[in-house]
């Protein structure tokens, strides 16, 4: 049982947020707010959504690229966090297990995810 102040301040967190449904194995858009010194901007991190867990305010996933010199790159982000200005869905994959993180191993056409066939 959570206590109602908690509650309400989570309710108002989730307030007003737009979340596109998504699952692992979806190709995401992310526009992150990034702060360097007392300039703001927004830069974009797309890459592999390959896992989501949590519930509620304290929802999370992980989204895996392939960053310079092929090296990969994972960031974890708050799904209701205030420096994530919008997430952007570009492709649905067809994957078989909810959790992707046998990507980590695979490089190359070995890590690739096939495309959901829309009926």
């Amino acid at each position: 049982m959570r206590n109602k102040y908690i509650q309400a301040f989570e309710d108002a967190q989730v307030e007003g947020k737009s979340i596109p449904d998504f699952r692992a194995g979806d190709t995401l858009r992310v526009a992150v707010k990034i702060k360097e010194g007392d300039k703001q901007r927004v830069q974009n991190f797309e890459g592999v959504c390959i896992a989501r867990r949590g519930s509620g305010t304290g929802e999370t996933f992980i989204v895996r690229k392939i960053g310079a010199n092929s090296v990969g790159v994972e960031r974890i982000f708050p799904i209701y966090s205030d420096s994530i200005e919008k997430i952007e869905v570009l492709r649905r994959g067809h994957v078989r297990r909810a959790k992707l993180f046998y990507l980590r191993e695979r490089r190359g056409k070995s890590a690739r995810i096939k495309e959901l066939k829309r009926k």
